[in-house]
């Protein structure tokens, strides 16, 4: 079955057990969190979207890839290693454009689930640290929202909703409790969340009109590319259910959009 449309998936790196206070990749052998996620939005019975990847470890990008494409028969799934600089992701969407498999393919939903961790005792902080932090996060943020909403006008058009344009797609910012409230030590990592909280509150009030959908999503407790006992009990979020909600978002229409939400599994503390 020939892709739907497209999505695009920014953070499609290894495992990240989101918490309360700060995210940490685990550089195991663990499965890679974004796979859960991709596979949903790619398979024939659920997205049926053609998938592009990106991340900035172009050898990992490759395994996931490839990993995906024999778990789900003619999933289209297409990797752009980069970083979140904006000429970094400028030529990431280029590539994207240029694709032969994707080119022709109307984009639908757009993923920044970008990890961000950051603690430090406030005076050992330095001011570098501290705004190289807030630019590759936030700036990146910015940076993936320009080149979403530029792509998403240029293949369904700007028209307001009012004037019949219809729905342009859904972009979507995966944050944590650290976007609402944070701690003693977490200086960089709690602006650097609730920055882009406001960057997607800020974008939902200009481009809702518009047609474009956006959410800002708070994952608290562990996601991982999983279906074990954690799972079944509510001690952990599986990685595909995460996808089957982004996916449920992507296809809310107009006349009801959800803008935040609450993710965590039954028995994380709140």
């Amino acid at each position: 079955m020939a892709p739907s449309g497209l999505a695009i998936l920014i953070g499609a790196g290894p495992t990240t057990v989101i918490l309360p206070t700060i995210d940490i990749d685990l550089y195991s052998h663990r499965p890679f969190q974004g796979a859960g996620i991709a596979r949903i939005l790619a398979h024939p019975s659920h997205g049926n979207l053609a998938v592009a990847l990106l991340a900035r470890n172009s050898e990992r990008l490759a395994s996931l890839a490839s990993t995906l494409c024999s778990q789900t028969h003619d999933a289209v799934i297409e990797t752009f290693p980069t970083d979140t600089s904006p000429n970094s992701l400028s030529k990431a969407f280029a590539d994207i454009r240029a694709n032969p498999r994707l080119k022709d393919l109307k984009l639908k939903v757009s993923i920044f689930s970008v990890k961000h961790s950051s603690k430090k005792p406030f005076l050992e902080e330095t001011h570098e640290e501290f705004t190289k932090s807030l630019n590759d996060y936030v700036g990146g943020a910015f940076a993936f929202s320009q080149e979403t909403l530029r792509l998403l006008f240029e293949h369904h058009g700007d028209q307001e909703l009012a004037d019949g344009g219809g729905k342009k797609g859904t972009l979507i910012f995966t944050g944590t409790l650290g976007a609402m409230r944070t701690n003693a030590q977490f200086a960089a990592y709690g602006a650097g969340r609730s920055g882009v909280r406001m960057l997607a509150q800020s974008l939902a009030k200009e481009y809702s009109a518009q047609g474009v959908h956006v959410v800002h999503a708070i994952a608290n407790g562990a996601i991982e590319d999983a279906d074990g006992e954690k799972q079944k009990t509510g001690k952990a979020m599986s990685a595909e259910a995460v996808g089957k909600t982004y996916l449920w978002l992507s296809e809310q229409e107009p006349t009801l959009w959800v803008h935040e939400l609450d993710l965590r599994p039954a028995q994380e503390k709140f």
